[in-house]
């Protein structure tokens, strides 16, 4: 997919469509880290934010709940 750099404002910017950013997982007021690379190529990638360790328990205790009849075949 090519992109034009545009003028927005005093700034110069790419403008992503609905699509693309849904693609990437990203929706506006996300943030993105930005690497530059030695070759010139531009890199974005999300930042996602990480899970407290008690909403990551609750997340697996969820998880395990909604699974329970799967985990005890496996088992």
């Amino acid at each position: 997919m090519t992109k034009t750099i545009s003028k927005i404002g005093n700034s110069q910017g790419i403008i992503f469509d609905t699509a693309l950013l849904d693609l990437a997982r990203v929706k506006v007021g996300d943030q993105v880290n930005v690497t530059v690379h030695e070759s010139g190529t531009i890199t974005l990638t999300p930042v996602r934010p990480r899970l407290a360790s008690d909403e990551a328990a609750q997340a697996a205790r969820r998880v395990i709940r909604k699974n329970a009849t799967l985990f005890k075949r496996l088992a």
